[in-house]
């Protein structure tokens, strides 16, 4: 499952930092590669040491993270929802990724101009939400118009329901809020909503770019943001993004290391925001394990085992019969499948079990 989260931001409030950031974590460890697609797009793993340990036990030939893209969309500007700069292909570069970084500048520096003056990140924030909700209020309005005739005249339950839904999101949208805030009553609901695809409605992280002073606890301005997404569904990290694309130039790790300990941080800003991603977008990874590989898969919360299966290949999927599962623990605890094994701790499951974060799985298939 391919992962790609848009890294958004006016200008000047660290964006590119970030990403040079994220594309110098290739110098970090084995666990952390990073490779170029195109000039602003980047491929970079999933940090998980529970791999190296499986991998400590099984000495596989290879290990196979799971991965993330991490795409530099292009700058925005006011008006971008109509067009102006290069809005456009901002807004359909972002429509093609799972969340948004938001990155918002956090620190003061009079060598760093900030492109409306002065240092204010819940007003940066609210620019791009707003031509956001522009770009989403076109897509509703065409969509009610679509479906209002039938839902007032007609009996067409599935277009009473499409209005009911599209009209609490134009009311959001219509109060400056974005789409992601509205609640709603019932899965349907949720289903419709969710097949809009609109912008506003991404999972979202707000990235606080700030000094060095601040990278453990924040500032003034990152409580303002605080303050100022309270009611989103939305995660809040703090990165010195500047600091840490330098740190993560120094080829030895621990000396990396020794200064991210030194700037109070226990791991870098990237491992941080795959985990943050990972937690917002309600991911998990399950484990295969061989002598040939040890590899992770990404699958949602709550999927059960013939999806997961189906992550590998859609033949597994198609041709489920059982699945093999030992828990993390177990594994490390006694040291290999067949000692799992032995003591009674893997279980046979069918298709209404539902993967746990860690399981180290094994398909059992025929198509």
């Amino acid at each position: 499952m391919a992962l790609q989260c848009g890294i958004v931001g006016l200008p000047n409030v660290g964006k590119s930092t970030l990403f040079n950031c994220l594309s110098n974590a290739k110098a970090q460890a084995a666990n952390f590669p990073f490779c170029t697609i195109e000039p602003n797009v980047g491929v970079i793993t999933v940090p998980d040491e529970r791999l190296n340990k499986i991998a400590e036990l099984v000495k596989p030939q290879r290990i196979l993270p799971t991965t993330v893209e991490i795409v530099d969309i292009a700058g925005l500007v006011k008006g971008a929802s109509k067009g102006e700069g290069l809005g456009n292909k901002f807004l359909a570069n972002i429509r093609e990724t799972d969340a948004i970084l938001h990155v918002l500048r956090c620190f003061d520096d009079e060598n760093v101009t900030h492109v409306d003056g002065t240092v204010d990140p819940v007003r940066d924030k609210e620019i791009i939400d707003a031509e956001l909700q522009l770009k989403d209020l076109e897509t509703i309005e065409s969509r009610i118009s679509r479906v209002e005739k039938q839902a007032k005249t007609g009996g067409d339950k599935d277009a009473k329901l499409a209005f009911h839904v599209y009209s609490k999101i134009k009311e959001a949208l219509l109060r400056g809020e974005s789409a992601r805030t509205v609640e709603f009553d019932t899965k349907d609901e949720a289903k419709a909503a969710n097949d809009l695809y609109l912008l506003t409605s991404k999972p979202i992280m707000y990235v606080c770019n700030v000094d060095e002073s601040s990278a453990v606890n924040g500032n003034k301005y990152v409580d303002q943001v605080r303050e100022a997404v309270k009611n989103e569904n939305a995660e809040i990290l703090i990165v010195a993004a500047k600091i840490e694309s330098e740190i993560a130039e120094f080829d030895n790790y621990e000396e990396r290391q020794m200064f991210l300990n030194e700037l109070g941080l226990e791991e870098s800003g990237v491992s941080r925001l795959i985990k943050s991603a990972y937690r917002l977008l309600n991911l998990k990874t399950f484990i295969t394990a061989g002598v040939q590989e040890v590899r992770a898969w990404t699958f949602h919360d709550g999927w059960k085992a013939p999806q997961c299966a189906g992550v590998i290949h859609t033949d597994f999927e198609k041709g489920f019969i059982r699945a093999e599962v030992i828990k993390y623990e177990d594994f490390i605890t006694y040291g290999s499948e067949n000692a799992v094994k032995e003591a009674g701790k893997m279980s046979v499951e069918g298709k209404d079990y539902i993967v746990q974060d860690g399981d180290i799985m094994h398909f059992r298939f025929n198509v």
